[in-house]
């Protein structure tokens, strides 16, 4: 498609040919109207001045007659200027006046008249050489009680002089709209043009692989620059999701692979009858162990993923947090006291919130967990009294959770770090665990809109979980 049609099929071009249009029209009509009234003016003016004329002669009737009019007739004939006047008698000749004759009709007939005539000198008195002496004349005629005929009014070949010029210039102007209209619909439609080519240009690349590109954003500020804007944040999460997905593609297979090369070894030497029947049963159950740590493992991937999706509106129930809390340090406190911990909860009574009571209830375990896991590698000197504290207390709209224990804590470095899949401090990964935790609590907290932050607890660590009252929308 050649680059007139591309321009033609724009919807800014179509939409800046419409707003032309109506213009031209609108146009049209107001400068019609103008020139219309301009006329129209024009002639009223004129016609009071005949009214002024006459008022005048009919003074110097009363006073002098149909001799004294006529003198006054013919002391004004002898100026310059668009004034008509002329008086014949009874027989329609002549008597005065500045111009050679009026047709008999006009005479005859009292009333307003247009006709053509004959000037006795030049219009102007400043052109006395002018040779054009035919006009147009808009006249009064009387018939006066002698019998004489008065005929007054003025030259109007000058107002439609006037009127051609208005419809000229309305003419030219209306040219030069559409001339100035088009200009600018190209030139517009041909800057929208540009913008989105740019966007196009930029997708493409993006779409052959190039996920660092991003649309080019001008400093004017405009609708195609926020455009443009939310566009590059939007690249940018989703590079960084790419990206994440790739970093957990290479967790997944090198958390995989060497567990499951471990039961395949073990599963192996048990058909090849290298062990005994002792030997053979516990790789067996090492198996078992490591399958469910396998499937702990996608559980737990399938669980942030369904997070991720969304709950519905009516997974959400109001909780008793306080209940909660201590249902849950009941639990795990035999896990504690194995581990030489002491665990404890704090949570005032009433205290409510509105929320999915499964996957906070998960969160929490993840935390607690961790806090247990972590804690027993701590300094135990301070005595094992509330060595993994659980508390909730109410925030500013919203309720907050906190779970802190005594072990070596997180460096700050690596606290946005471990929320992400598959992170482990324990670069080694030989001992339990898939560096799933904190990525599931991080993701019951951006569906319930809420936040989580991980603080120092001098020593050890303190996660907060932050959530709000309402449900998100």
């Amino acid at each position: 498609m050649s680059r007139l049609g591309r321009l033609w099929r724009t919807t800014t071009f179509q939409l800046t040919a419409i707003f032309i249009i109506l213009f031209i029209v609108f146009a049209i009509g107001i400068l019609g109207y103008i020139a219309f009234q301009s006329s129209i003016n024009i002639q009223q003016t004129q016609v009071r001045g005949i009214e002024r004329e006459l008022n005048r002669l009919e003074r110097e009737y009363r006073r002098g007659g149909t001799r004294g009019l006529v003198v006054a007739i013919q002391r004004i004939a002898r100026g310059a200027g668009p004034g008509i006047y002329f008086v014949a008698d009874q027989n329609g000749v002549g008597v005065a006046g500045n111009i050679a004759t009026v047709p008999f009709a006009v005479l005859d007939n009292p009333g307003q008249h247009t006709f053509t005539y004959q000037r006795d000198r030049p219009f102007r008195a400043s052109d006395p050489e002018a040779e054009d002496t035919e006009g147009v004349a808009l006249v009064r005629s009387f018939i006066l009680p002698s019998g004489y005929r008065l005929v007054v009014g003025r030259d109007i070949v000058e107002r439609r002089g006037f009127a051609v010029i208005i419809f000229q210039a309305f003419f030219w102007g209306v040219i030069m709209i559409v001339i100035l209209s088009i200009i600018a619909g190209v030139f517009t439609a041909r800057r929208v043009l540009r913008r989105l080519d740019a966007i196009a240009d930029t997708s493409n690349q993006i779409m052959s692989g190039n996920l660092s590109m991003r649309v080019p954003v001008t400093r004017r500020n405009d609708e195609f620059d926020r455009l443009a804007t939310n566009l590059n944040a939007m690249l940018d999460r989703i590079e960084q999701l790419m990206q994440a997905m790739k970093q957990v593609t290479d967790n997944i297979a090198h958390d995989l692979k060497t567990p499951l090369t471990r039961m395949r070894n073990k599963v192996e030497r048990a058909l090849h009858g290298e062990m005994d029947g002792e030997a053979a049963r516990a790789a067996l159950e090492a198996t078992i162990s490591e399958s469910d740590q396998l499937l702990k493992t996608f559980n737990a991937l399938l669980l942030i993923a369904r997070i991720e999706a969304g709950a519905p509106a009516s997974a959400f129930e109001t909780i008793n947090v306080a209940d909660m809390l201590a249902d849950l340090v009941e639990l795990y406190a035999p896990v504690a006291e194995d581990a030489g911990l002491a665990i404890s909860a704090d949570a005032p009574k009433g205290l409510e919130l509105v929320a999915n009571r499964e996957l906070v209830g998960q969160a929490l375990v993840n935390l607690i967990e961790n806090a247990i896991k972590y804690a027993q590698n701590g300094d135990l000197t301070g005595g094992r009294e509330n060595q993994v504290t659980v508390r909730a207390y109410a925030g500013e709209n919203r309720t907050v959770f906190e779970v802190a224990d005594k072990g070596p804590g997180i460096p700050q470095a690596e606290r946005e770090r471990v929320l992400q899949r598959f992170v482990r401090l324990e670069e080694s990964r030989t001992e339990a665990g898939s560096g799933l935790g904190l990525s599931l609590v991080a993701a019951v907290a951006r569906l319930h809109k809420g936040e989580i932050e991980i603080f120092g607890n001098d020593p050890g660590t303190l996660v907060r979980l932050s959530l709000p009252g309402a449900p998100p929308q």
